[in-house]
C-alpha cells in the first residue's frame, strides 16, 4: 500500500521533513519486455520537506527485480533494478513539471508509478549475455 502525506498534520507536529520506507505490488502491465514479469514488490525509500507555500520536495530511491527470459539467448535471467526520482508536488492538479494535489493530501501513486515506468529497462539479460 502507498501511504500518503497529510500537509496539515505534518504542520500541526512540526514535522516539515521526514522519511518513509514501504513497499507496495507494481502494476503488471507496465513491463512490456516479453516473458519478463515483476519478481516481488517495489521497495521505496521517500524523503520529503514541506515548503512554507506547501510546496512538497520529494526525492524517492527505489528498487525492485525483474525476472523472466534473458531478452538474447531466453535462459531464465532476474534483474535487480534501481534508481532515484526528485520531483515536486504543488497545490491543484500540477503544471506537467510537477505533480498537484487537492485537499492538503499528498497522493504519491502517480509518481511512483512514473519513477517505476522510468526504470524499466528495455530488456533484460542472463548473467552469460550480460558479461559478453
Amino acid at each position: 500500500m502507498i501511504p500518503t502525506l497529510n500537509i496539515s498534520q505534518c504542520r500541526a507536529r512540526r514535522q516539515l521533513t521526514g522519511e518513509l520506507a514501504f513497499e507496495f505490488e507494481p502494476e503488471a502491465d507496465l513491463v512490456e519486455i516479453p516473458f519478463v514479469a515483476f519478481k516481488g514488490p517495489v521497495h521505496v525509500h521517500l524523503g520529503y520537506a514541506i515548503a512554507e507555500d506547501d510546496k512538497v520536495e520529494v526525492e524517492a530511491a527505489i528498487s525492485f527485480t525483474l525476472a523472466g527470459a534473458c531478452s538474447r539467448c531466453l535462459e531464465p535471467a532476474e534483474n535487480l533494478i534501481s534508481d532515484t526520482m526528485q520531483c515536486l508536488f504543488e497545490r491543484g492538479t500540477g503544471d506537467g513539471e510537477s505533480y498537484g494535489f487537492l485537499g492538503g493530501v499528498v497522493n504519491f501513486g502517480e509518481m511512483l508509478r512514473d519513477a517505476v515506468l522510468f526504470a524499466l529497462p528495455s530488456r533484460i539479460l542472463c548473467k552469460g549475455c550480460s558479461e559478453e
